[in-house]
């Protein structure tokens, strides 16, 4: 036995939503999901981004049985150069980074916590739609504050050496339809992330469409503002239990 009861991989396409480049490619991510005998959700990704300076990540996240983070690996290089790597550890007290980056050289960093840390966001688009796991849906349709979560990076893409970096995320649900992406036609959730208070610079309205099944699978989604960027989920595999 393998200890993995169930996996599911895939790619996602990124392309421009600019006028002068309307779907043109400007990236890609592959991207695998494994979840454990014990619970345990681990959501792997590697993601590249096109447009310079180009942007090449790394991310591994393990998610507990209660789906929340656990541990988390990052390393990304930005226009062709290393620019660092880091593990983070998390607790129901602290949020733990231990790594190095560029800007800052060796760094050790906790953040303590009022309470268990709802969410990590490492800028892998696959890990944007388990995010919105974080929604309470049984209070249905409206906007609910996660607050407290953190990222591995204040840029909006990521573009900066691993480290903490503390939010809150603001998450509108607009109920279930079926959508059709190139990966096929699925039961959806529609989310909107409408605000990300503690980012240094203002996030764009940012809309997301992930499968109803309880994997929060990004199908797609739509980057408004100055960033004009789209997402699409172009292939999804099912992969059986024991098989690579």
């Amino acid at each position: 036995m393998s200890g993995i009861s169930s996996s599911l991989s895939g790619e996602i396409r990124y392309t421009s939503h600019a006028p002068e480049r309307f779907g043109d490619e400007r990236g890609r991510e592959y991207f695998r999901v494994d979840i454990h005998d014990d619970g345990c959700r681990i959501i792997s990704a590697h993601s590249e981004i096109d447009d310079a300076p180009a942007v090449v990540r790394d991310v591994s996240l393990r998610l507990g049985p209660d789906g929340r983070p656990a541990d988390c690996f990052v390393r990304i290089a930005v226009g062709g150069k290393f620019y660092g790597s880091g593990l983070f550890l998390f607790t129901n007290k602290v949020a733990e980074c231990q790594g190095f980056n560029v800007a800052d050289g060796r760094i050790a960093q906790t953040l303590e916590l009022s309470h268990p840390l709802p969410a990590f966001g490492d800028h892998a688009i696959i890990n944007d739609g388990y995010l919105l796991s974080a929604y309470d849906r049984s209070k249905g349709p409206g906007t609910q504050l996660i607050e407290r979560m953190a990222l591995s990076s204040p840029d909006h893409r990521g573009a900066t050496g691993p480290m903490i970096f503390a939010v809150d995320v603001a998450i509108q649900f607009h109920g279930s339809e079926e959508i059709e992406v190139e990966a096929g036609r699925f039961e959806a959730l529609s989310f909107s992330i409408v605000d990300v208070p503690g980012m240094p610079q203002e996030h764009p309205t940012y809309k997301l469409w992930c499968t109803d099944d309880g994997h929060f699978i990004l199908l797609k989604a739509e980057v408004g503002g100055y960033m004009k960027t789209a997402y699409e989920l172009v292939s999804l595999r099912h992969i059986p239990s024991g098989e690579k």
